[in-house]
């Protein structure tokens, strides 16, 4: 059953499995979240753990063992365990069990915070290794907003007067093509034409918010300090983007497949905790 918090102008709803915020909504019933449209994407705002993207082969190697794991990891796929929940914030918690360690042999606790305040839905992680040795991980979010109407009316507005460079995917892995994003005065007005080889990955950018603004119009805010890396997506013609704050991305096409090397790689010490978080903010 989907668990929801709300306060005096938002409500959030986020479903159990994969912790996945489904919708957010405000007072007047605006929807600030992608419906899940299986005919486009079939998601709302997935949880990428342990890995972000896609590793070379799907699979890596581990002291001497390879193992499989699939696009953006498992934990959207599964069943999170509800910690805490108030009126207006929820604690989600997903332990490792023996399925999860075919994966990923490693004890570990991922929780997720949703939390509530004013205009602004704050989303917190905390990856905890119970394991004896280091662990290795990325994690990721992956919210897709709902866009209505004719796409290129929306536009993106970054913090920084920057010209943030993109690198290609190709096969779903790090390519080494990149380009230079149509950025201009801090705007990027959205085509369908950026998305034409898949997601714009940004690596090395400066900005830590994106606006997104439909005819000049604020619509939301999403910030994400905590965050290095963004992946931007849609699918040609839905009506929706995804601004996706990553701490770790796809293998290039050359990675050599052990995950300690992995580039962006998180490295856990054993008993300790690493924490993260992000906001969308409404702006109208």
């Amino acid at each position: 059953m989907n668990i929801t918090i709300n306060n005096d102008i938002l409500t959030a709803t986020i479903n159990p499995r994969g912790a996945e915020l489904n919708s957010l909504k405000d007072t007047t019933g605006n929807e600030y979240m992608w419906e899940g449209n299986p005919d486009f994407w079939g998601k709302h705002s997935p949880v990428l753990f342990p890995i972000v993207g896609t590793l070379r082969n799907n699979s890596y190697l581990f002291e001497g063992k390879t193992y499989a794991m699939t696009r953006h990891g498992f934990a959207r796929d599964k069943e999170f365990a509800v910690k805490s929940h108030n009126g207006h914030s929820v604690v989600f918690s997903l332990l490792s069990d023996d399925d999860t360690k075919r994966l990923y042999p490693f004890d570990f606790e991922l929780e997720l915070t949703y939390t509530l305040e004013g205009k602004t839905l704050r989303i917190d992680y905390t990856v905890s290794n119970k394991s004896g040795g280091d662990m290795p991980f990325s994690i990721g979010a992956h919210p897709a907003f709902a866009l209505p109407g004719n796409f290129e009316e929306y536009s993106l507005i970054f913090e920084n007067d920057e010209q943030p460079i993109s690198t290609q995917l190709e096969n779903d892995l790090l390519s080494d093509k990149t380009i230079t994003l149509p950025v201009q005065n801090k705007v990027l007005p959205l085509t369908y034409e950026l998305f034409k080889n898949d997601a714009l990955i940004l690596k090395n950018h400066t900005s830590r918010t994106l606006e997104i603004v439909k005819n000049g119009d604020p619509l939301l805010k999403v910030a994400f300090s905590d965050f290095p890396h963004l992946g931007i997506w849609t699918k040609q013609n839905a009506p929706f983007l995804c601004i996706e704050p990553w701490k770790g991305y796809s293998d290039p096409h050359d990675a050599s497949g052990n995950i300690v090397e992995k580039e962006s790689i998180t490295i856990l010490a054993s008993g300790q905790s690493f924490q993260a978080g992000f906001s969308i903010v409404i702006l109208r």
